[in-house]
């Protein structure tokens, strides 16, 4: 089905389960370890996807933050800290997209740096996804196949049969009790941040998150929306203001930082993505689990084989890795290897700013003056 612009079919279903490999086991930790609310996740989560898809006509994905949710993992925030890390990112990328700065950042990074953190990403995933495919080795295999088989089918498109054929293991070993599964509905909490958390979340864990959310959920973002779709575009500084917006919000209503990013984008497109019908599709499911199925989420979510996920990941990885092949054999290849070598070793801010230094100091090639005519030979 088609309605204007917006595509509703099983490749914009299939499409809408690509990005589930690094969302399913951050949304397990923030629930089951930091004791935040599964409904105020999930509806929150599906608000902002059917508000992004609808607006943009695209499949732009709604990701968490990864470093936050990380360290608060680790370190098992409360959710009062949670929610107040949100909401100085939210000021933090507001002012990034309101005064323009995302802007010229966007503009002065030139593609190499692009296509190397853009490659870093895609090795992040390809590597995850080869640990969580080590946990049941033969069934990541056979995901690996399906997915290779059947990616492009029209009919049954590789994710909806992988989350089949994991829901089916999940019942064969009994992982899917009545409990689970039986509708109760769940409203989304209303929730308070403390001033008191500002300093320690900006501490512990977001100083080291606006450099990733300025590479991979912006600029690597925005270049590849580019790519995927020629003559589309979306611009960093509205990116930047989105994120913001949503993490203002968010927050008050149970939600977790979030922000775009590149690697989601590339999940929904390999799986068959290709219009806001996918983000639709998506947010509706989350806004009917967050809704009816809160109760049990967390469990229904750990039960799931990682192995299927990580077939699914380590193939997006190599997706995005694959991007680096218009660089050719010259300065832009040592620019993004410069780049990679910086976000694997260190984290994508050193990469990214290793990448920058080594384009303007020794390959930026000057400007002749206009008037000027270069002289013959």
């Amino acid at each position: 089905m088609r309605i204007g612009s917006f595509e509703f079919n099983m490749g914009e279903l299939s499409g809408s389960l690509g990005n589930y490999g690094t969302l399913l086991p951050i949304i397990i930790g923030y629930i089951s370890i930091c004791g935040m609310d599964p409904a105020g996740i999930l509806i929150i989560f599906g608000i902002v996807n059917i508000v992004a898809g609808t607006v943009y006509r695209l499949p732009l994905p709604t990701e968490p933050m990864k470093v936050i949710a990380v360290v608060a993992i680790a370190q098992a925030w409360a959710p009062e800290k949670v929610y107040t890390a949100a909401i100085v990112m939210g000021v933090v990328w507001l002012l990034m997209g309101v005064t323009n700065a995302m802007t010229y950042v966007s503009r002065f990074t030139p593609k190499s740096v692009v296509r190397g953190i853009q490659i870093s990403i895609g090795i992040i995933f390809a590597v995850k996804g080869l640990h969580m495919v080590a946990t049941l080795w033969y069934l990541g295999l056979v995901s690996l196949v399906i997915v290779v088989l059947l990616r492009k089918s029209r009919y049954a498109p590789a994710a909806i049969v992988l989350a089949a054929l994991g829901i089916v293991i999940m019942g064969f070993k009994g992982d899917l009790s009545g409990e689970m599964i039986v509708p109760s509905l769940s409203l989304p909490p209303l929730t308070t941040f403390d001033f008191r958390e500002i300093w320690p979340a900006l501490r512990d864990a977001g100083f080291a998150q606006i450099p990733l959310t300025a590479t991979n959920a912006v600029i690597a973002t925005s270049a590849l929306v580019s790519d995927y779709w020629p003559g589309r575009r979306v611009r960093a500084k509205y990116l930047s203001v989105n994120i913001g917006v949503m993490n203002l919000v968010s927050p008050f209503f149970g939600g977790i930082p979030m922000c775009h990013g590149a690697g989601g984008l590339a999940g929904k497109h390999f799986f068959g993505a290709r219009s806001g019908g996918t983000n639709i599709i998506e947010g509706t499911t989350q806004i009917v689990l967050g809704l009816f199925f809160a109760a049990g989420i967390a469990a229904i979510f750990t039960a799931f084989p990682l192995a299927i996920l990580g077939a699914m990941l380590f193939l997006v990885g190599v997706e995005l890795i694959k991007f680096g092949k218009d660089l050719g054999f010259d300065e832009r290849l040592l620019t993004a290897l410069i780049t990679v070598l910086g976000s694997i070793l260190f984290n994508m801010g050193v990469g990214f700013l290793l990448g920058l230094a080594v384009h303007y100091i020794f390959f930026r090639r000057p400007r002749r003056k206009a008037g000027k005519p270069a002289k013959e030979k």
